[in-house]
Order: C-alpha cells, then structure tokens, then sequence
C-alpha cells in the first residue's frame, strides 16, 4: 500500500465519481432540480399575507351605500368579489365548498339606518379552517368602517364624519371561532404523513426486490401486472388506516380538534387517497433504477406537495402559476376533504369537487404504472 500521498490518485478517483454522476442521470437531476425548485417556491410562490380572496356579497339591498362598500372592498386589494347578489344559502354552501373565503351580508335597511345615525352592523363570515389565511384580511376590513363611505358621508350626512364609524362589522369566524392552529396543522398532518409514508414505503419496497433480484420470481409465474400492482398496495391500505386512526385518536383526545363530519366519509376519502399514493409509489419504483434513486424521486415529489398544498402557506397567497401546479398534487385536494368532514361537516357532494381530481390522478398513474409494469414483465 502506499505510503505517501498523492494528488494523482485523488485527481482519478475525483474523475471516477464524476465518471459515475455522469452514467447516474437521475441522481445528478435531483442535485440540481431540487435546489433550484426550494428557491422558486421559497422565493416567489410562498406568501404569508394573502390577497384578492373570493369573496360574495349577500345584498338585501341595492344602494350607492352598497356600491361604495364593496368598491372599498376591492380596493383593500385583500378581497376579490365574485359574485355581489348572492342569496344566504348560496352563501353558506359556497363557504362550506370552500369556493369562496368571505362572504359579506348587507342587511335590508342599511342606508336607513345610516341615514338615522343608528350605526348598522355588517356581517363578515370567514372560512377560518386556516386561521393565517383570514387573518390580515379582517384586520384590514376593521379599518374600512372609517374609510368605505367617507366620500357619501356629504350633505346632510356630513355631520356624521367626525363622529364614529358610520357602522360597526360584525365577525364571524366560521368552523374555527377561536383561530387554533391545531384544527387546521393536525387533520392537515394525516395527509402529509400519509404521503411521505405510503410513497416511500412502496417506493423502496419494490425496489428492493429488483435488486435482490427477487423480482425475477414473479417473472417466472403467470402473475399479470394488475395483480402485481394490487398485491404490493393491499398490505399498505392496512398501514395507512392505522396510522390514520392513530392520527384521530391524537386529535380527538390530545388536541381537542371536532369532528362534525361522517366518520365513514372520512373513511372513504382516506381509502381514495392512500390508494392514490401507493400507486404513484410503485409507479415510481418502476422507473427507479435503485433504492436510492426511489428515496430521491420520493423526496423530490414530496417537496413541493408539503409547500404548495396549502398545508404549511395559505393556498390562495401564492400566485397563480403555483396554485395551478398545487391543483394537480393529490395531497391538496386531500387537506381540504379531510377539514371539510372534520370542521364543517361536508357531505358528499360538497366534497366532490376534490374528490373526482384524486380519482383522476388515481387513474392516471395507475395506467402508467401497469404499462411499464407489463414492459418490465414481458
């Protein structure tokens, strides 16, 4: 062995491991592609003060009073109206869905009231499942009860500028009055360790066996890929559903988080989305050449599911091209069925909005993953 050092020796074993970067595509992808996807969402997608929320107003009466309030509105940049003659039920479902974040209600008689100095309230409704996406927004509308109808405060009305606000707002936090935090973090945990978990778990698991070479067993039976498949995810059903109960349990009895929804709905969402992420595990696998490779892929999808799904950032803070890249990851639609049966008590056809994209996706790459399965076994 030799004694000394030599700068030659390291200088071929340096070109040996580029050598071998270089053959490992995938790997030398991953140390770039991640770095640069951190400091994307970080730099431009992350948004703790978000702006232009839906919003409808629940009019019981037309006016220039009317107008001005929902022209401040707009103008606070923190409220985007969508629709300014809905009804109360409309109201109420498209809050429940999720669709819209406020909903404002103007109550019969209002410029009457003002007109008398009798300093009318209006409602402000707030889906507050997530407590730092409405949070800046109400305290910005605090202020427009001085500011909104200042410029209609003239003539006979002048008189009632220096005084008070010319009405009062009333708040209402829907489905979490108290804005805690663990209502919105622990439901939200379950589809996060879900993903992480099943993806990796089936992900490495298949894997393995390529390289154990205990693949080689089935591609000596009749087994079609569609057995295959389903017979690496059943098992995993299994473990999902534990941890899912282990999750609720910790809910209920640790952090106090309700649970107004259907107990066998919530079943069904999870059955939807495990499934989901167990198929793009083994569909991973397959296109993984190792285990490290498959921990690396793992990672690389679960990244920007953790950041763009709304679980850790307010969903509608981030611009729009990061809201239509969250729209396609499973674990967003999957947050807001889970705080849909536990907070606001969804049936099943408010939650089909979300349901049918994790179905799709479901679909998709299952189909991917048996065409490259039948490939592998034939």
């Amino acid at each position: 062995m030799p004694s000394t050092f030599s700068l030659s020796r390291l200088v071929g074993v340096m070109l040996k491991e580029f050598i071998q970067l270089k053959r490992d595509r995938l790997t030398f992808a991953m140390m770039i592609g991640i770095p640069i996807i951190q400091m994307a969402l970080f730099g431009f997608a992350i948004n703790g003060d978000p702006k232009h929320l839906p919003t409808v107003i629940v009019a019981h009466e037309q006016g220039p009073f009317t107008r001005s309030l929902v022209r401040a509105l707009e103008n606070s940049d923190y409220f985007r109206v969508v629709k300014n003659d809905a009804s109360d039920e409309e109201a109420s479902r498209l809050l429940a869905e999720g669709k819209v974040q406020f909903a404002v209600t103007i109550p019969a008689g209002f410029a009457r009231d003002l007109q008398r100095g009798e300093r009318p309230a209006l409602l402000l409704e707030a889906d507050a499942t997530d407590p730092s996406a409405t949070g800046p927004a109400i305290g910005a509308v605090q202020q427009l009860a001085s500011t909104a109808l200042r410029r209609d405060m003239n003539g006979p009305l002048a008189s009632l500028q220096p005084g008070p606000p010319p009405f009062e707002w009333r708040i209402q936090r829907r489905y979490n009055p108290d804005g805690i935090t663990q209502y919105n973090i622990v439901p939200g945990l379950m589809g996060v360790i879900l993903t992480m978990t099943l993806i990796m778990m089936t992900a490495l698991g298949l894997t393995r066996e390529v390289e154990r070479g205990t693949m080689e067993n089935l591609l000596a039976t009749p087994v079609r890929p569609v057995e295959v498949m389903t017979g690496k995810i059943a098992p995993y059903i299994v473990i999902g559903y534990v941890q899912v109960l282990v999750i609720l349990l910790a809910a209920r009895f640790v952090f106090d988080v309700p649970f107004v929804g259907s107990f066998s709905l919530l079943m069904l969402c999870v059955l939807i989305f495990i499934a989901t992420n167990l198929t793009l595990g083994i569909t991973m696998s397959s296109i993984a050449r190792n285990q490290t490779q498959a921990m690396q892929m793992t990672m690389f999808y679960f990244l920007p599911s953790i950041l763009l799904s709304g679980f850790m950032f307010p969903f509608r803070g981030m611009p729009q091209w990061a809201q239509v890249i969250g729209e396609v990851l499973p674990l967003t639609h999957f947050l807001r069925l889970i705080r849909g049966v536990m907070l606001k008590g969804n049936d099943v056809v408010a939650l089909w909005t979300d349901l049918w994209p994790l179905l799709l996706f479901m679909t998709l790459v299952m189909a991917v993953g048996l065409k490259r399965f039948r490939r592998t076994l034939d």
